[in-house]
């Protein structure tokens, strides 16, 4: 039987340090040469990139995202061991519908920021109430704010295990689906 803990409330909030760390090392890049007039042939172009670079170092409020980010309610919980954030937001309807969302490799719960609301709160996005989910969508190990994994064992079957006893014995879910 696996064992799990108690989901517990989680609030991302990232360092200050981490981000000056960050602003540190953008403000340091060194950047490669590029061939003349190659564009996007062969790689990155070089002058998008430090567009992007520039942007993160002078305009980029990981604040506002991170208050964006925190409107929706963040877990913890330990698998087997394993440490895993997920959101749980339940749906506003008369019988909503558990659905397990998941990221893909590489990617971020935050894939899903956009269909939250509409998905849980259909009848305030001009939906009918009655298709409300109750969405959990969870980082994949070694993502997000999930832990990083240290056993080589590790793969989408072993993920998917975890994933169904975080619906099943954490939430309490007996029937629900899977995206």
């Amino acid at each position: 039987m696996p064992q799990h803990t108690t989901p517990e409330p989680f609030t991302i909030n990232v360092p200050d340090t981490v981000l000056a760390d960050l602003r540190e090392r953008l403000d340091r890049v060194r950047w490669p040469g590029e061939m003349p007039e190659s564009g996007w042939d062969y790689g990155a172009n070089l002058s998008y990139l430090k567009e992007l670079v520039d942007y993160w170092r002078t305009r980029y409020d990981w604040r506002a995202q991170e208050r964006q980010i925190n409107r929706w309610p963040h877990f913890r919980v330990n698998i087997d061991g394993q440490g895993i954030h997920f959101i749980h937001e339940r749906g506003k309807g008369p019988k909503p519908l558990p659905l397990i969302i998941t990221h893909g490799w590489p990617g971020s719960f935050y894939e899903f920021m956009e269909i939250l609301g509409p998905l849980t709160d259909p009848a305030a996005h001009g939906g009918d109430p009655a298709d409300a989910f109750d969405l959990v969508i969870p980082s994949l190990p070694g993502y997000g704010f999930s832990d990083p994994t240290h056993e080589r064992r590790v793969n989408p079957s072993r993920i998917a295990d975890w994933f169904a006893v975080l619906m099943r014995d954490v939430l309490g879910y007996t029937r629900y689906g899977a995206q």
